[in-house]
């Protein structure tokens, strides 16, 4: 089947031809069908599978022109990263259609979003807290959305976004169709469909925890973080395909040491993303990877849902994530539009869990390949890698001698005194040689 099959306007098959598109993935070509049918779908679509055009088509398939310019399709996603990209899909795909996208998301100043959206829009595109900061303020109306788009709703839902996502849920007009995409069906997920959903056709691109088939999968048990440094440094100079890396690490503060390691090395070649950086710095890291400027990314999890970049050559796990689903997600990022893609994994011995779960969940075991004969291995280890070491503290027992009798002195003289209760009549009958009586003018 290609696009021309699908019913498609013209509009549309010309936007995708111009971008080089022929013939639509699994989950474009199920999807399209349903959507166009007016029902409700939950898709289960791993990363890289096409996601965003299958709801983006027959939903712009189905826009119709409006002089109030008011959303007629509402997206939400829980990144801005990913507010961008299908900000961008939608206009590659509009380009022959008189329609008006917006993106909007919180971290930024919020009066430029408010003036794009005051000047109206058919397709609006939003992460869930700017998405209710606007509508409070009566800025941004929903009275007009026919179709609803949720995406990487699983990743939401972890973000901690259910209480938003209900509210905006509870906003928008009860007549409309729901489309939710997500990764995995986690018991949150299902609660929300149940809730919200009518009776929605469920589309399975591939099971949850499917390997790409593009992707060749292998690992390297290593012992600690400085070898890890030194067996990507290894592979970068001994591999000249490894011309754009995606080199994900657990931390923040993991990401932003192993730029101090390799950008000496490899100047005005790295850049490193993650949520601590600046929006501008997020985007602009992101651009010059995608135009092939930075040879390597560093990332944490943030932008491992929902990056597009084309042609990531290799992408490096330096470090295991804790939930094993991430770990597809991860390495979804290369191996895109049918292209091959290698996916290697850096694993140390306190991994060793992570990296059996990962196995489990895929019903895969990841190949080993023994570490390179002139690899360096370091003995230098990082804080966290050291050994923690626990003693107890006994205390300290004093054995005292038979003859201690404890601190003793003499008290001094004024310390010898004795409080004695004083006897106020004889001493007035002492110093006056009689009783002294209480009178009127006395008391």
């Amino acid at each position: 089947m290609t696009f021309e099959d699908l019913n498609l306007n013209k509009p549309l098959l010309n936007a995708l031809t111009d971008l080089g598109y022929t013939t639509p993935t699994p989950i474009q070509q199920t999807v399209f069908s349903v959507v166009m049918s007016g029902k409700d779908v939950c898709g289960i679509a791993q990363t890289g599978t096409g996601k965003t055009f299958a709801y983006l088509l027959p939903c712009l398939r189905q826009i119709q022109h409006s002089k109030e310019r008011l959303p007629q399709l509402l997206i939400i996603v829980p990144t801005r990263e990913l507010v961008v990209q299908v900000v961008e899909a939608v206009q590659q795909l509009t380009t022959y259609l008189n329609l008006v996208v917006v993106g909007i998301y919180g971290g930024v100043n919020i009066r430029p979003q408010i003036a794009e959206v005051e000047q109206g829009m058919d397709v609006l595109v939003s992460t869930p807290g700017r998405l209710i900061d606007l509508s409070i303020k009566g800025l941004l109306k929903t009275k007009s959305v026919k179709r609803l788009v949720i995406d990487e709703v699983d990743e939401m839902l972890n973000l901690g976004f259910r209480t938003q996502l209900e509210t905006i849920l509870d906003l928008l007009p009860p007549k409309r169709q729901n489309l939710l995409f997500s990764a995995t069906m986690t018991e949150e997920v299902e609660g929300l469909i149940e809730t919200y959903f009518n009776n929605p056709v469920r589309v399975e691109a591939a099971p949850t925890g499917t390997p790409l088939e593009n992707i060749r999968q292998t690992a390297y048990a290593v012992p600690n973080f400085y070898t890890k440094i030194n067996l990507l440094e290894l592979l970068l100079r001994q591999d000249s395909d490894m011309t754009k890396v995606l080199v994900f690490v657990a931390t923040k503060n993991l990401a932003n040491q192993l730029y101090e390691q390799l950008e000496a090395k490899y100047p005005e070649q790295i850049g490193v993303i993650h949520s601590n950086k600046e929006q501008n710095h997020r985007f602009n890291s992101v651009r010059q990877f995608q135009e092939g400027n930075y040879r390597l990314l560093i990332a944490t999890d943030i932008i491992a849902r929902g990056l597009d970049v084309a042609e990531v050559s290799h992408v490096i796990n330096f470090d295991l994530p804790e939930v094993p689903e991430m770990y597809i997600h991860r390495i979804g990022r290369t191996g895109r539009a049918d292209k091959n893609g290698i996916a290697i994994a850096f694993c140390t011995e306190r991994e060793k869990e992570r990296q059996e779960a990962i196995e489990q969940l895929m019903n895969y075991a990841i190949p080993m390949l023994p570490l390179p004969a002139d690899l360096d291995i370091s003995d230098v280890l990082t804080e966290d890698e050291k050994p923690k070491v626990n003693m107890k503290n006994p205390g300290v027992k004093i054995h005292l001698s038979d003859t201690f009798g404890g601190a003793f002195h003499e008290k001094i003289e004024k310390n010898k005194k004795v409080n004695v209760r004083r006897n106020h009549a004889e001493e007035m009958m002492k110093k006056y040689g009689k009783p002294i009586k209480k009178t009127r003018k006395n008391n």
